[in-house]
């Protein structure tokens, strides 16, 4: 939730053009690495949960596609975006080590 919340102030700043464009890309990508997980841990299924975390993967590397595009286009700086893309690099290795741990727990 924290990206999105990130996601939301960052594109806040972008021109009124955007809001249909980079804005919403940023801002839907962001928002569904969150819904992902949860949903994915609603299911109950340890297999079903490892799908969804790997859907969110995909978003959050949609994410991150978008945020060094925006700097390229100057809609934002580099010192904007790099704060951002740790926490998306932080979090990717966090869904990567859960994945690998519910895997491990089901091969048992």
């Amino acid at each position: 939730m924290g990206l999105a919340e990130l996601a939301y102030r960052l594109t806040r700043r972008f021109p009124r053009e955007e809001v249909y464009g980079m804005t919403t890309q940023i801002r839907r990508s962001a928002v569904s690495i969150a819904a992902n997980i949860a949903e994915g841990h609603g299911r109950e299924n340890s297999g079903a949960f490892v799908q969804y975390l790997r859907i969110s993967q995909g978003s959050l590397k949609e994410l991150e596609t978008h945020l060094m595009l925006v700097t390229r286009v100057n809609l934002a700086t580099e010192e904007d975006v790099a704060p951002f893309l740790k926490r998306c690099d932080d979090l990717g290795k966090m869904i990567r080590s859960l994945i690998r741990s519910i895997q491990r727990k089901e091969s048992r």
